[in-house]
Order: C-alpha cells, then structure tokens, then sequence
C-alpha cells in the first residue's frame, strides 16, 4: 500500500474549499441561510482521529518487536489511517470554503458561525495529523535483503 501523499491530501483540501464555497453560493442564491456545521462536528472528528491512532497503536507495537503481527489487523488500521486523513482534509476544505464565503459577505459574519467553521478546520487538521502518524505507524520496517538488487543472478557454487 503507497504512503498518502501530501499533493492527494492538498487536492482535495482544495476541492473542499471549492465545494464548502459553492454551498453557501448557492444556499443564498436560492434564499436559505449559509450552511453552519454543529459544534459537534469537530468532537466526531477528534474521536475519529484517537480512534485511527488507538487502532494503529498495537500494530506499532508489532512492528517494533513485540509480538507477531496480524496482517488482517494493520490492514484494517492502514485503511482507517489512509480514509481519516483523506477525510480531514475533504473537511478541512469545506470548512475553509464556508469561512472564506463568509468573510468575502459585505456583513461581518455570525460570531458562533465563525467560531463552529474555524473548529471544523482544527478538528479536521488534526484528523490529517492522526492520519497520517497512524499510516506511519503501520509502516514496516525495509527487510534487510531489500538492499540488494534482485536482477542479478547469484554466483554459481565454487566461485568463478
């Protein structure tokens, strides 16, 4: 499994941004109110992400040598790593997306709106940290014999 890269997560961050824009865009044009994620948003993305690392922490451990490592196991825990940093960066976007919407409105915006969207960007930040440590926690260490080229032949017995 490849390593999320910081360009995927950038990409959709942006995309984020794009999309958290384009639904206040459209809710005031159509005469609704901009859209305010719940407070609570920000707690469930902050138990996702103690969630990914407490799910990837025996696998470390495993790793580093304490016991056998259950392949099923660190599976699992490198996709719940891998989604919740994709996920907090899609989050992170649209929250930046709805506070930028807001602050670019001739009116100063609510103080509660702008508190809930900046908590969505921090919670969702810290889902990509957790993320991307639980993916590093699931890394295995390179074997020893990957140094070597694998397409030279051996040297035949006896020498030369």
């Amino acid at each position: 499994m490849k390593r999320t890269s910081a360009g995927l997560l950038a990409l959709l961050a942006l995309l984020g941004v794009g999309a958290g824009f384009l639904l206040d865009q459209l809710l005031t044009a159509t005469g609704r109110a901009t859209f305010t994620p719940s407070l609570l948003l920000p707690v469930l993305l902050l138990l996702v992400a103690a969630a990914s690392l407490g799910v990837a922490w025996p696998v470390r451990r495993s790793v580093r040598g304490a016991g056998r490592i259950d392949p099923f196991r660190a599976l699992r825990a490198a996709t719940l790593a891998r989604a919740s940093s994709l996920l907090g960066a899609i989050m992170a976007g649209i929250g930046a997306g709805l506070l930028v919407f807001l602050l670019t409105r001739p009116i100063d915006p609510p103080v509660g709106s702008t508190v809930a969207m900046l908590a969505l960007m921090g919670s969702a930040i810290a889902l990509v940290i957790a993320g991307l440590i639980a993916e590093q926690f699931c890394t295995l260490p390179k074997d020893p014999d990957d140094s070597e080229p694998r397409d030279r032949a051996p040297e035949p017995y006896g020498g030369h």
